[in-house]
Parts: structure tokens; C-alpha cells; sequence
């Protein structure tokens, strides 16, 4: 089925059955081990079950999208590298030579890159690994949000759309679980300003270092960040307003993958504080999506944390990383399929012949 609009996409999307997270319980009840000895690899199996509608849940294809974008705010000095650190990273990528190519081959994970609008043409024809990367250039990189929007409201749901078929492909093409990623120097700027006017956090605490600026950068970051949100006037309740008025091409295109998750049913995992901006955004639009969603790892970042708590999730992992392209939420999915093959193979105590604990 094809959609024309993000609103046809939200009205085709249905609630898990929680009658299956049921049935995946009772089972877990069963397992031979003391009752719920695993902790929360027993609830992401089930959830698992829940999603994929059976209790012989399976995780075995796994994918990460790279959304890429450049950002206007980053003509005003919020990063401690420069713009073109974003293009060169996309060819690394491509090339298998990043943190998200080494951790995604651990995992077993295909890599894709989705240009949502870098400033520089990369012909995948003309550059080795072109073959995973998709084009889907929204413009070459937002405006800055200190001379007004971001973007226009088309450009941004156009962002949204692109973002769901290119996740549409891939699950239906056979991958079970995806990944969201992101790589666009300043992009932790407009992300944390979605992050404070939906949650309602105060700069303080939802700012943070992004790529190791100092504290004088820091401060002026908060500033920008401040002066961005009283000139914009964003919709808090809407999303694609907030999008529209702040966001990047990449965070909408994030929001687009997890919308497709969720029609599709399928486990989407959430990185960092840009995936996490875009999982905002897909909430606001439709807050069904987070029965689909999984949070990969808990970010460095400070207000990666109000995020999740505002979402609900719980990070599978805290292991002090923020390098963002999808690395911690591709680590998490190995635990998640640990979860659900212990679900499926471990036995039951009638499989096993052990009596059961006395009730």
C-alpha cells in the first residue's frame, strides 16, 4: 500500500495486542529456571512476541539506517568540528571504516546511509560502497534556526515520508529489527532544543558537550539554542511544527523509520540523543509507535535521559557512549536476540522433565 500523506500513514497504524504479551508470559512462567531469573531479557522477549504476533519470535536479520544532514545553526559555532566533517563521514561509512561498521558487523547488521540532505553530491554510482547508499536529498542541509525555520512544513514532512520508504524497504525486504543512526555535524543543537520544548526541561539540564566543546562553547550553545526557541515559537504538541521550526532533515527521516516500524510491526532500537529526538517527534505525530520501540543504550549526553524517561523506555545499555550513527542502539540488538532465542530455546520444566517449584 502506498501512503501520500504522514496523516495516512498514522491512520494505518494499530496498537500491540497485549493478548500476545499475555501468551508470552504464560510461557516465560514455564521456562526452567526460577520465575523471571533473566530480569528484562524475559520482558524483551515478550515484547518481541508481542510485536511479531508469535511466540517463536526471530531477530535474525537486523539492519541500521545512517540518516545523514547538515544544519544551518552550525554557521554559529555550536560544534567543535566543521560542516564538512558530515560528508567525509557519510564516505566512511560507505567505505566500512566507522564505529557503526565495525560494531554492525559484530552484530551481524546490514549498514545503510540515507542522504536526507547533506551539502555535498555523493553519486552512489562514482564511490565505493554506493551500493548502501540512498538519496533522498530533502535540501543541502536546514537553515539556520536563529534566522527562522529550519525548514518549510512540506520539506519536513517530505523528511518524514522519505524516511518511511526507505524503512518500508527494508522490512519488506526481510529485515526483522532495524536501527536508527544519524551522522550531521551540530545536529546534537537542534536535538536537544526538540527535546527541551517537548519534555519541558530546562536548558541546563538537557544541553550537553555534543562533539567536546569546551564550556565557554557550552554556555553559548544554550544561548543559541534559547534564542532559537523564542524567535521559532514551536507547537510543542505538534510535531511536524517542531520539526518544521528547529529539527533536521535526518531527525525527521528518524521519525519516518520508526513510524514505518510501527505499521510494519517490527522492533525498531533507538541510538542516541538524535535518534531519540526523531522517536519525539514520531510520538507527537502518534504515540502508538513506542509499543515498538526499544531504547539501544543510555547516552552520555545529559538530556538523552529526560528524553527516554518522557518516552518511557528504559536504555538496554549505559555504557558511556555518544558517538551516535546507530552504534548503541546495534549493540543492544545482540541482547535482544539473545532474549528472544532464549525464549525459544530454553525448555519448559514439563520439556525438561524438572518438577516445578511448589506453589
Amino acid at each position: 500500500m502506498k501512503f501520500n500523506s504522514v496523516q495516512e500513514i498514522i491512520a494505518a497504524i494499530r496498537p500491540v495486542d497485549g493478548a500476545w504479551l499475555e501468551k508470552a508470559r504464560a510461557r516465560t512462567a514455564q521456562l526452567v529456571m526460577p520465575p523471571r531469573a533473566l530480569g528484562r531479557l524475559h520482558d524483551l522477549a515478550e515484547r518481541c512476541c508481542a510485536i511479531q504476533e508469535t511466540l517463536q519470535p526471530s531477530l535474525e536479520s537486523k539492519a541500521v539506517a545512517v540518516m545523514a544532514g547538515d544544519h544551518g545553526i552550525a554557521a554559529e559555532g555550536v560544534s567543535a568540528f566543521p560542516q564538512e566533517v558530515t560528508g567525509a563521514m557519510v564516505r566512511t561509512f560507505l567505505t566500512g571504516g566507522a564505529g557503526i561498521n565495525a560494531i554492525a558487523r559484530h552484530a551481524g547488521a546490514q549498514v545503510w546511509v540515507v542522504d536526507m540532505g547533506i551539502i555535498p553530491q555523493i553519486d552512489p554510482r562514482e564511490i565505493s560502497g554506493g551500493h548502501q547508499l540512498k538519496v533522498s536529498k530533502i535540501g543541502p542541509g536546514t537553515a539556520s534556526f536563529l534566522r527562522g525555520p529550519a525548514m518549510t512544513r512540506a520539506q519536513a514532512e517530505a523528511a518524514v515520508m522519505a524516511g518511511f520508504g526507505h524503512a518500508a524497504e527494508l522490512f519488506q525486504g526481510g529485515v526483522q529489527i532495524l536501527g536508527t543512526g544519524d551522522m550531521g555535524i551540530a545536529n546534537t543543537t537542534p536535538s536537544a532544543a526538540i527535546g527541551a520544548v517537548v519534555t519541558g526541561a530546562c536548558l541546563d539540564d538537557m544541553v550537553g558537550r555534543g562533539t567536546g566543546i569546551d564550556a565557554q562553547g557550552l554556555s553559548h550553545k544554550k544561548e543559541v539554542i534559547a534564542r532559537g526557541i523564542e524567535l521559532n515559537q514551536p507547537d510543542a504538541g505538534d510535531g511536524l511544527d517542531l520539526l518544521t521550526k528547529l529539527g533536521g532533515f535526518e531527525i525527521g527521516g528518524i521519525a519516518g523509520l520508526i513510524l514505518a516500524g510501527a505499521h510494519f510491526r517490527r522492533p525498531v532500537v533507538v541510538d542516541g540523543l538524535i535518534s531519540t529526538a526523531g522517536a519525539l517527534i514520531a510520538h507527537l505525530l502518534c504515540p502508538t509507535v513506542d509499543d515498538y520501540l526499544f531504547a539501544g543504550h543510555q547516552s552520555e549526553e545529559p538530556g538523552h535521559r529526560i528524553m527516554l524517561r518522557h518516552l518511557g523506555l528504559a536504555p538496554i545499555l549505559d555504557l558511556g557512549m555518544r558517538l551516535g550513527e546507530g552504534t548503541g542502539g546495534v549493540l543492544a540488538m545482540t541482547v535482544m536476540q539473545a532474549a528472544v532465542r532464549m525464549f525459544n530455546e530454553v525448555m519448559t520444566f514439563a520439556e525438561a522433565g524438572v518438577a516445578e517449584k511448589e506453589r
